[in-house]
């Protein structure tokens, strides 16, 4: 996966001053994830939002209007080739159609949403090594009948 200038910008800046995502969370008021994902294209700022970003980064203010462009979503087409990435696709080939009949047995017929979403990363602490939990929070959008 090539990774955009914009991305690759962003990330030295942040790097340069020491900042963690969880610091920009402080600074925006936005999860760190969605932080991250603004990084990466995946999502767009409000103007105000990309104000503070660039502001937090010290960059220059040509980036405040394409941080709030609309994005391109997505990976591409492709299998992705990052380990910890492919992981996440190797855990939706596994366990998919088990979490699919699970949410069709909770709710019905139906998908859970993306846009009306969020996503939370937290640390374990575990003596056999640490762990990472993903909160995953959709809603709930049923099939509609006509």
């Amino acid at each position: 996966m090539s990774i955009p200038e914009i991305t690759q910008a962003l990330l030295a800046a942040k790097k340069e001053k020491g900042l963690t995502f969880a610091d920009l969370e402080k600074i925006l008021g936005r999860d760190e994830v969605w932080i991250a994902s603004v990084f990466y294209r995946q999502a767009s700022a409000s103007e105000e939002e990309a104000k503070l970003l660039v502001e937090a980064l010290g960059l220059d203010t040509i980036y405040v209007r394409e941080l709030s462009e609309y994005p391109v979503k997505g990976l591409g087409p492709i299998v992705p080739t990052d380990p910890l990435i492919y992981r996440f696709y190797e855990i939706m080939q596994v366990y998919g159609m088990p979490i699919k009949e699970v949410i069709h047995e909770k709710f019905g017929d139906g998908i859970m949403s993306a846009i009306d979403f969020t996503l939370n990363i937290e640390k374990e602490e575990d003596s056999k090594g640490d762990r990472v939990k993903v909160i995953m929070s959709g809603k709930f959008l049923p099939y509609k009948k006509w």
